[in-house]
Formats: structure tokens, C-alpha cells, sequence
């Protein structure tokens, strides 16, 4: 896949980047590493600032898939389920205008091993609820596995605030995974790369991992969390998530100002709302 910018020279000279961050409900509970991506997250490491950003893009969001515009209106979650990693990322890039220097696509099994080799994380639930055998009570931080990770952010169903409840509990997790200086040591030996391999998906390679390690550590210091707020939109009788142009503006305006790079107004993957491009 042809990137959009020299990801070599931004790593070589520790400049901003960005990774769309892409979950499969798969590698768990016994499933395999295919189907759609329930979790969509842009992240931006910005050095200089000592910032990172994420923010969670809907996976109900309404798109035009690039190369499979024909099937509008579609579910962003399923760009990966038609064309892989390299269709989500062309999506997203087109959706927001923001470039995609890198993707990782990992299954909720190897989420569950990332916890695990962290030493697990310290959460403080953002609310109470029971699933998969755990049980989770607001605002008491608890030392979690990578299982107990895995079950706080798998539920859904039950949140009040449905997939943007769980949305917030994937970030607090994988920022936790991010922030946790000392067990981090872990996550960056080749032997662990080359185990977490069957359950992730990724055009990072090791020694991008250890420029990432060596020069993108203080961009950890600092956090921005969040999301792309969608309405409810019910076509033909499937529930799809329509994010208002003004927020996807706000979305793009945080993603390039991350990323040092000038404003420019969002993107779109259709010529209009009835007409694909």
C-alpha cells in the first residue's frame, strides 16, 4: 500500500506520526482473526509536545468503502471485513483527510496477552457491571489481567452509553498498556513481538518498533482522549451512526494539529450524500 507520506524519514527524525489502531472481535473465546473491526481508535504520537491523542471513530460510522463504493451505505467496521487493513486505512484517510502512517490490527486474544505482558493494568472502572465470569464496580481501581481487560472491554450491551461507553474503556486500557514505563520493557523484545505475531497485523516492523521505543517514549507523558460523536440514523432498517460535518471538522482540526501539520477541511467519502465518489 502506497502511504501518503515517508513514514522512513518521519521515524528517522522523530517527527509526529500516526497509527489507526484496529480490534477484531476474533482471537478469544476460541474465534479466528477475521470479520469486522469493533474497534477503531487514531492515535498520534507527537514528541516534541510529549503528547499523544486518540481519538475512536464509530463502527456504525456511515461510509463509502474506497474500492467498494457500490455497497453505500456501509459500516465503517466493515472496510477491513471487504478489503483488509490497507481498505480501512484508505477509508479513514479519505473519511477525515488526516494520513495514516502506519496501521495494527490485533485480535481481543492478543489484547489479552499485551495486558499480560504489561503486568497487567490498574483501571478505575467508569461503571459498574458484571460480564464474562468479572465484575466491576465504578470508580474502585482495580489491578486487572489481561482476562479481566478483556471482559471490561468487550461489554456493550449494558452501557448506557452503548458503543461509546465501550469505546472509552478500550482507551483507558490501551492507554494504561502505553503509559506503563516500567513492565513497557516487555512489550518491546523481539521474542514477544515474534509471539504476539499470529494475532497481530501490522506494517511496523521490529525495528520500527525500537525507533518508536527509542524516540517516541515522552510522547506518552501526555494525553488528549477522544471520540467522533455520531447520530443514530436508521436506513432501510439497519442502524448506521452519522457523524455531523461540523464534529468530523473538529475531529480532523485535533488529528492534523497532533500531527503538526495545517489545517485542511475534513474529508468525505462520497461527491455528496446520495452520490458516491
Amino acid at each position: 500500500m502506497k502511504k501518503k507520506r515517508n513514514t522512513s524519514s518521519l521515524l528517522k527524525n522523530g517527527e509526529p506520526i500516526s497509527i489507526l489502531l484496529m480490534g477484531t472481535d476474533t482471537g478469544a473465546l476460541g474465534r479466528n482473526f477475521k470479520g469486522r473491526t469493533d474497534t477503531l481508535i487514531l492515535l498520534t504520537l507527537n514528541p516534541n509536545k510529549n503528547h499523544m491523542t486518540l481519538v475512536s471513530l464509530p463502527r456504525d460510522a456511515k461510509v463509502a468503502i474506497t474500492n467498494y463504493e457500490s455497497y453505500y451505505p456501509s459500516k465503517l467496521n466493515s472496510a477491513y471485513d471487504y478489503g483488509g487493513s490497507a481498505t480501512a486505512v484508505k477509508t479513514v484517510q479519505k473519511y477525515l483527510n488526516v494520513p495514516i502512517d502506519f496501521y495494527a490490527t490485533i485480535n481481543m486474544g492478543g489484547l489479552e496477552n499485551m495486558v499480560n505482558a504489561v503486568n497487567g493494568v490498574d483501571i478505575k472502572p467508569t461503571l459498574s457491571f458484571s460480564y464474562g465470569g468479572y465484575s466491576f464496580t465504578k470508580n474502585k481501581t482495580v489491578h486487572m489481567s489481561g482476562a479481566e481487560a478483556l471482559a471490561y472491554v468487550r461489554m456493550r450491551h449494558d452501557d448506557p452509553q452503548g458503543d461509546y461507553g465501550r469505546q472509552l474503556r478500550q482507551r483507558q486500557v490501551l492507554t494504561k498498556i502505553a503509559t506503563n514505563g516500567s513492565s513497557l520493557k516487555n512489550l518491546l523484545s523481539e521474542k514477544f513481538f515474534k509471539e504476539i505475531s499470529k494475532q497481530l497485523k501490522t506494517d511496523l516492523s521490529f525495528n520500527d518498533i525500537m525507533l518508536l521505543a527509542l524516540k517516541y517514549r515522552t510522547a506518552t507523558h501526555h494525553m488528549t482522549s477522544d471520540h467522533a460523536q455520531g447520530d443514530a440514523q436508521l436506513i432501510n432498517g439497519v442502524s448506521f451512526e452519522a457523524v455531523p460535518e461540523d464534529e468530523k471538522q473538529r475531529i480532523t482540526d485535533l488529528l492534523r494539529s497532533s500531527l503538526n501539520i495545517p489545517k485542511a477541511d475534513t474529508g468525505n467519502t462520497l461527491l455528496n450524500s446520495d452520490s458516491t465518489n
